[in-house]
């Protein structure tokens, strides 16, 4: 605790900006990855196979009630857009469908793009305290007293390097969490419009063998 104490000491006042930075950072990235193991971590081709089981066996019911107890899931959200609109028709489905997809796509994305920003913040707010300290140090070797200036030149030294080593630090974490939160997205985004278009696949077939049932009866 004393070295962390003395780290954010001597980084002086945009060490304190970047500590700000940093929770936003960890904020986003655990928000996200929340998301992704929580409430977006339904699986879809599982999700569909079993409203393929519902509604093969005219269990309409059953499946909007499996949407539901699924949540806020993006594909659970997209399901249901769809099912509930089933006494309308195919077309009305469909359209369902893609509402609710393009209103769930951008929560899958949303906050990840604001890492690539925040990298590029802390490595400004690093680089103004970097420039700060060395002023600060060459400041100290002209006005200082002889016996003092080796102490100011070290702290102001070590206040220009401790804000370096934040700001890259802050940096570096934002863009790891940006690879691994959009590699994630984007599979997720994927798998929802592939499981969106099987959805409406499925309603298809059941409406055309709804067609044709009374002519084979």
């Amino acid at each position: 605790m004393d070295g962390l104490r003395e780290f954010l000491h001597k980084g002086g006042f945009f060490m304190y900006l970047n500590i700000v930075v940093s929770g936003v950072v960890l904020a986003i990235i655990f928000e996200r990855t929340y998301f992704f193991l929580g409430k977006g971590a339904v699986n879809a081709r599982a999700f569909l196979d079993q409203l393929k089981k519902y509604l093969h066996a005219d269990q309409l019911d059953r499946a909007i009630k499996l949407c539901q107890a699924a949540g806020q899931a993006p594909v659970a959200r997209v399901a249901h857009a769809g099912l509930q609109r089933m006494h309308k028709g195919e077309l009305a489905v469909a359209t369902g469908i893609e509402e609710a997809l393009v209103d769930v796509t951008p929560e899958i994305k949303k906050r990840i793009p604001a890492l690539w920003s925040l990298a590029n913040i802390a490595t400004l707010l690093g680089l103004l305290g970097t420039i700060s300290g060395l002023i600060g140090a060459f400041a100290a070797v002209g006005s200082a007293e002889a016996s003092k200036r080796s102490a100011l030149l070290a702290d102001r030294i070590a206040e220009a390097m401790y804000n370096t080593a934040m700001g890259l630090g802050i940096a570096v974490t934002c863009l790891i969490g940006h690879v691994l939160l959009n590699s994630i997205a984007r599979k997720q985004a994927a798998d929802l419009e592939s499981f969106a278009l099987k959805l409406e696949n499925v309603v298809a077939e059941g409406a055309g063998a709804e067609k044709q049932d009374p002519k084979g009866a």
